[in-house]
């Protein structure tokens, strides 16, 4: 069987690595003691579907939060102490440990309740934390039948405790009375102080001036600190004290022997419990991964078995969270390392931010690993590596009494012996600490020690010799961290496939350096060294042209892109304005059309009244043929109608027998022929037709059209 936990040298690698730190980030999130006991006990995993389930639920969570949905799970209190005193036989758990117990059933209920079949299906990352578990409504049942709201025993939770309670009842009742009338009685004869009365020692006690304590018999409990007061218990209640208290203890019993039974019943369901309680951790604990993931950005990159990094516009994490909060950019680095290109050379000047790269892909490898999504783009695919290996930094040790560069060979010694296909290794300034030709030596002999072990790793160089080196070893590739040469400024951006230049005599020019002490130390640089970093240095100038032409062009692109939109945009808005113009123009034909029909309506209702009126049928049928199949005739009758009605102006007025009106509705002209009540009968053409007079208004013809007939 495979080791599921990633191995990693040396001991101090997550703290160098700052995974210590991004547990730490973490742990703010949870809620819940269990998902900050497993934030601290976080393990870098090797198993595929451990790291894919981890992942796929942080993921299905982290959607969740986005889109605002609602996740039933709200149960924090840690209850390890409370199950395990259910599990213990003959154990009693008091009302607010049930409710408590009952408040973590009705949370599983809730999360059970939401996880339907459907949310299954869509969420089944999430559906698997409770695969395992069931929901028994009995406990809750169980509880209810005992407990109040507030903890509290019922009455009726069994009959003994319901007698007690009662006798409790008439007891207190009658004590009250009795007390009631002795304060009464008492306080006209000036015995009490103005409090009257209180409890001591669990009894109801009179407040008596001290010098009329002889006059009232009973039981002194005590005196005021001033021994101006005396607390008595008159004698006439001693013995309704006595009852009370007695059926007191008898209560507590009941309900202590209730409570105990309740524990017992329970107890067969303390398993079941504290799986629930692991429930509410587990989704506390996915919970916080979402959290901690959306506040960094993080993604679920493709996730293969081999070893391997693709990484797309990934972040170093915490420098990312520190650069938000003071409002600075982030540069995002793009890098792969497979089968071919093994081995990452990263050189270039320092500060430039070679040692954050060599970082910021560790720290992703060991988070993700953890089950945590992380701050890149989710086209990157990243791999699973079983062992870890980094040197950086100054890695003296004090124990050995081991020099800088004797601590590095020792830790190089370890790399070399143990790398294997499964190893992710990070080293910082391969072979500093000793003479430069010799360290460049054994730099190169461990370089390709590792590329022949077919191990994974960045290793960060000011050496010339394994810059050359890269492009002759198969497996070994250069990188180099740009750098504005003009503003003596690092760029913090990696670009792969080539060599970087130290800019050792760049940077000594543009502080003005004396000329003759550059020239000087370029003399004794070897010649082929020399024109070696000015070419690298040359090479990346022109290189970083390019990408600013080629950012240019983008822009450029950009603009037209933008162009086009804008144009299409416009197209589509004229074509949508001719659209709303064709529907306007249909929508007045049918208005015209149903004004005819709504016309032709009233003046069939008008011939039916007609009809039954009427004497000589015949006529009314004709009228009704006329109307209905004589449709041409009725138009053209109807243009010329329109025609008259343009020969007439409205002057308004009371509606009288004999006066020309025109209907509001259609405009139509006729004479006034009879007058009943609200309505007219109106002559137009030969068809009467009623109409109410608020709808008619009286028309005389024009004086023009007068003339001109």
């Amino acid at each position: 069987m495979s080791i599921s936990v990633m191995k990693y040298f040396p001991e101090s690698a997550l703290v160098q690595l700052e995974f210590e730190r991004v547990k730490t980030f973490l742990d703010t999130y949870c809620r819940t003691e269990y998902a900050k006991v497993k934030t601290a006990a976080l393990r870098i995993h090797t198993r595929r579907d451990f790291i894919e389930t981890e992942l796929q639920q942080t993921h299905e969570y982290k959607l969740m939060l986005q889109s605002g949905m609602y996740f039933p799970n709200d149960f924090v209190l840690n209850l390890s102490k409370d199950l395990k005193l259910l599990s213990i036989p003959g154990a009693v758990l008091n009302g607010e440990q049930f409710m408590h117990l009952k408040k973590l059933a009705e949370n599983t209920a809730n999360i059970f309740r939401w996880l339907d079949n459907e949310r299954r299906l869509a969420y089944p990352a999430m559906a698997k934390v409770v695969e395992d578990s069931y929901y028994e409504k009995v406990i809750a049942e169980l509880i209810d039948g005992v407990l109040d709201e507030y903890g509290v025993v019922r009455d009726n939770a069994s009959e003994e405790l319901q007698r007690i309670r009662m006798s409790l009842f008439r007891k207190r009742s009658e004590l009250r009375r009795v007390f009631a009338r002795i304060v009464g009685k008492l306080n006209k004869q000036g015995y009490l102080t103005d409090i009257e009365e209180s409890f001591m020692n669990g009894r109801r006690v009179l407040a008596v001036f001290a010098e009329q304590k002889r006059m009232i018999k009973g039981i002194l409990h005590g005196e005021s600190d001033s021994r101006r007061t005396s607390f008595i218990e008159p004698e006439e209640t001693t013995e309704l004290n006595n009852d009370i208290f007695s059926l007191e203890n008898d209560e507590s019993r009941e309900v202590y022997r209730i409570l105990r039974d309740l524990t017992g019943k329970l107890g067969i369901y303390a398993g079941l419990l504290k799986g629930y309680h692991d429930i509410a951790g587990e989704y506390d604990f996915i919970h916080a991964k979402a959290k901690f993931a959306i506040a960094m950005g993080g993604n679920y990159p493709q996730l293969t078995d081999r070893a391997h990094v693709h990484l797309v516009g990934a972040y170093h994490p915490l420098l990312l969270l520190y650069n938000q909060q003071s409002g600075k950019p982030t540069i995002p680095i793009n890098l792969t390392l497979n089968d071919k290109n093994r081995i990452l050379v990263i050189s270039g000047p320092n500060a430039g931010g070679k040692t954050v790269t060599l970082k910021t892909v560790g720290l992703l490898q060991l988070m993700l690993q953890a089950g945590l999504l992380v701050p890149v783009q989710p086209t990157s695919e990243m791999g699973i590596f079983r062992q870890l290996m980094i040197h950086i930094g100054d890695t003296q040790s004090l124990e050995f009494e081991l020099s800088t560069y004797s601590s590095h060979l020792k830790h190089m010694k370890h790399f070399m012996e143990t790398a294997n296909g499964k190893t992710l290794f990070f080293i910082d300034e391969l072979g500093s600490g000793s003479d430069p030709n010799l360290g460049g030596a054994f730099a190169e002999v461990i370089m390709e020690e590792l590329a022949h072990k077919h191990s994974f790793g960045i290793v960060t160089t000011h050496y010339l010799n394994l810059k050359v080196m890269a492009n002759k070893v198969p497996g070994i590739i250069n990188g180099a961290m740009q750098f504005d040469e003009k503003n003596l400024l690092p760029m913090y951006r990696l670009v792969v496939g080539k060599p970087g230049s130290s800019y050792t005599f760049s940077i000594a020019e543009r502080i003005g350096l004396d000329k003759r002490l550059i020239s000087k130390a370029r003399g004794l640089v070897d010649e082929d060294h020399f024109t070696l970093d000015k070419l690298l240095n040359r090479t990346e100038q022109d290189l970083q042209k390019i990408d600013k032409d080629k950012a240019e062009l983008h822009k450029l692109l950009k603009e037209n892109e933008r162009l086009k939109k804008e144009m299409q945009q416009v197209m589509d808005k004229e074509r949508h304005n001719q659209e709303i113009e064709r529907l306007k123009h249909q929508n007045k034909l049918s208005e015209d059309k149903l004004t005819y029909l709504k016309d032709m309506e009233r003046r069939l209702k008008a011939m039916v009244i007609e009809w039954r009126r009427a004497e000589d049928k015949d006529k009314v049928v004709k009228l009704i043929h006329a109307l209905l199949f004589n449709q041409k005739e009725k138009q053209v009758a109807e243009k010329h109608q329109k025609k008259l009605n343009e020969k007439f102006e409205e002057t308004g007025g009371e509606i009288r027998v004999g006066d020309k009106a025109r209907m509001l509705q259609n405009r139509q002209v006729g004479v006034v022929k009879a007058i009943r009540g609200k309505k007219a009968i109106l002559q137009v053409g030969v068809v009467p037709i009623t109409v109410d007079i608020k709808d008619l208004v009286v028309v005389v013809e024009k004086p023009m059209d007068k003339e001109s007939g």
